[in-house]
């Protein structure tokens, strides 16, 4: 099957989001991929050192964006720990579910369609981290289409994402005043204690009923055992399902006080995606359902936490579907997996998706 070895091509070719040369390397295995497919070369768009790639193919009017990312979150080497295989009706290896798979099925589905008119393909290198360099070039590119459709790796049970939470990060610096642990701690603002006051703060801002949380979590702080520390940090994930809880939390995050005498904090960040809520999608999984249904393939839905660059498009206010690559499972662990009997019937739906949108 011409899907499972480009597959393996993408997933051999390791592309951590921090090492610009491995995503160098990746999009030009990646553009090589989709060249092959889809009949012409990408563009190469460099921002900040990482490469993204975008085919326009047709002349007319913007109609679908494809969008996926060729960067992943293993660090160079682990092919050597988890090497690619096909076992037992079952594909493994870093990045195979997030989300390289649904990037050689974005090829294959387009390719099945001959030449179509109006769709634009996008494979940015930097999604895993947040998608610092890719964010304007994909909400512009979001504008000028009326659907997005994106391949990341399904939920479970091969449920399209319909729902995705928006996401803000910040980080907490509390500035102390050192002193002698020994001989005078007294003297001293320990930014120690300060954290543990503000951590608790921001804990107490997540609100399970809303489907908001709020969790502290790489802390540190001090730089002696003997000294009363004068400096910490810690940063904070906030998960929300609407734009009001996000804004609650963000206003609640910059409105933090110091508890001690002395002590000052300081708070950085901010929302960096937008909640993916049941309206943006909800056309476009009826649609999706009616086509899956005349292939043999009944579509469940579901609300996730994580956050993707279909978060940026719906929050552009451009209807998006989720979740339309590789059905499987273990998406950042080291259980990442694909079924294999899923693809076919996935890659067809996508392409009759794709077909009705254009």
């Amino acid at each position: 099957m011409n899907l499972l070895t480009d597959i393996e091509r993408l997933v051999t070719c390791e592309s951590p989001s921090t090492d610009l040369a491995a995503v160098a390397r990746s999009a030009e295995v990646t553009a090589e991929v989709g060249s092959a497919l889809l009949g012409s070369p990408p563009e190469r768009i460099v921002l900040d050192g990482r490469t993204h790639l975008r085919w326009r193919l047709g002349s007319g009017p913007r109609k679908v964006l494809l969008l996926g990312h060729h960067d992943t979150v293993w660090p160079i080497g682990t092919l050597a720990r988890i090497p690619f295989e096909v076992r037992d009706g079952v594909l493994r290896g870093p990045g195979c579910f997030d989300m390289k798979t649904g990037v050689a099925m974005i090829f294959h589905a387009v390719a099945a369609l001959g030449s179509p008119d109006g769709v634009t393909v996008l494979i940015t290198g930097d999604e895993e981290i947040g998608s610092p360099s890719s964010r304007g070039l994909i909400e512009a590119e979001a504008r000028q289409h009326a659907a997005v459709l994106v391949t990341e790796g399904s939920a479970d049970g091969g449920a399209l994402k319909t729902e995705r939470k928006g996401t803000s990060m910040y980080e907490v610096t509390l500035h102390g005043r050192a002193a002698h642990a020994g001989l005078e701690p007294e003297r001293g603002v320990s930014a120690t204690i300060e954290a543990a006051h503000q951590v608790l703060a921001v804990s107490r801002l997540t609100d399970l009923a809303a489907g908001t949380t709020v969790t502290p979590t790489v802390l540190t702080s001090g730089t002696t055992t003997n000294t009363v520390p004068a400096q910490g940090k810690f940063t904070v994930d906030v998960r929300v399902r609407n734009l009001a809880e996000q804004q609650r939390v963000d206003d609640a995050m910059r409105a933090l006080q110091p508890v001690l005498d002395g002590a000052k904090v300081e708070v950085t960040g901010g929302p960096n995606r937008a909640p993916m809520e049941l309206s943006a999608s909800a056309g476009l999984f009826e649609l999706a359902s009616g086509l899956a249904a005349e292939i043999g393939i009944e579509l469940t839905q579901a609300a996730v936490g994580g956050a993707s660059d279909g978060n940026f498009t719906a929050g552009v206010g451009v209807p998006t579907l989720d979740g339309l690559g590789a059905v499987g499972g273990g998406a950042h662990a080291e259980s990442e997996h694909v079924l294999v009997s899923e693809l076919v019937p996935r890659t067809t739906l996508l392409a009759a998706l794709v077909k009705e949108l254009t």
